[in-house]
């Protein structure tokens, strides 16, 4: 099994819905995202998932995401806007992307959210 790991910051504001402390009104993260793919074939030139496409794929999410209020974004409205929803929402969004690119060649086998330097939420399936 082989695997390629990328990672990615973006910058969000939000509040959580039915929390009862600090965290239920707006405040703000510097988000650190990291995606790790997964297969058991490298392509014909013996790469498993070009980095760079990794990061392209990557870009588009952030880019939905970057310097906005996340509970005003999609699926967030309703979602709440958690690291662990977070990491579930990038998982998912960036999984469709690669079968496709891929053919099912590739896989994603976990996203990691870093809320805070210290403090993360991972999704895996």
């Amino acid at each position: 099994m082989f695997e390629v790991t990328v990672e990615d910051t973006f910058a969000a504001g939000h509040a959580l819905r039915g929390y009862r402390g600090k965290c239920e009104n707006p405040h703000g993260h510097n988000y650190r995202v990291r995606v790790r793919l997964a297969g058991e074939e490298l392509d014909s030139i013996g790469l498993l998932y070009d980095f760079k496409d990794l990061k392209s794929v990557m870009n588009e999410i952030i880019e939905r995401l970057d310097h906005q209020y996340l509970n005003d974004v999609a699926p967030f409205q309703q979602l709440n806007p958690s690291a662990e929803n977070l990491a579930k929402y990038f998982y998912q969004t960036a999984s469709q992307k690669l079968r496709t690119m891929t053919g099912g060649r590739v896989s994603v086998k976990d996203v990691t959210v870093w809320e805070t330097d210290t403090t993360t939420a991972r999704y895996f399936e």
